[in-house]
């Protein structure tokens, strides 16, 4: 490879992982095939957290301790709770129990 290709090629990689998530996806949980993903995310207090069903099955997002409630998301609904306090919260789908998940907030 010529020495002026492989200079381009390095910069664009290196411009590419120092840039951003595109706005909106880094404090995003998607519901999809019956799972959500990420399974686990950390984010510090004051975060907001927004799920968003990419599922065509209604899915829930309830925390075990009560803290945070949705209503049933359809297809590409979505819901978002802003957390303010330090805690491990662990949350279900009411209408599918497999699906369980956590966010850590320091």
């Amino acid at each position: 490879m010529h020495a002026k290709a492989l200079r381009f090629c390095v910069s664009v990689f290196l411009l590419s992982a120092a840039a951003p998530a595109p706005a909106g996806t880094d404090n995003l949980v998607v519901m999809k095939n019956f799972d959500y993903a990420p399974m686990q995310l950390t984010v510090p207090a004051g975060t907001t957290v927004t799920w968003k069903n990419l599922d065509g099955e209604p899915h829930t997002v309830v925390s075990v301790d009560g803290v945070f409630r949705s209503p049933a998301l359809d297809q590409n609904d979505t819901f978002s709770f802003q957390f303010t306090k330090p805690g491990t919260y662990r949350y279900v789908c009411t209408i599918h129990p497999k699906m369980v998940a956590l966010i850590i907030v320091k």
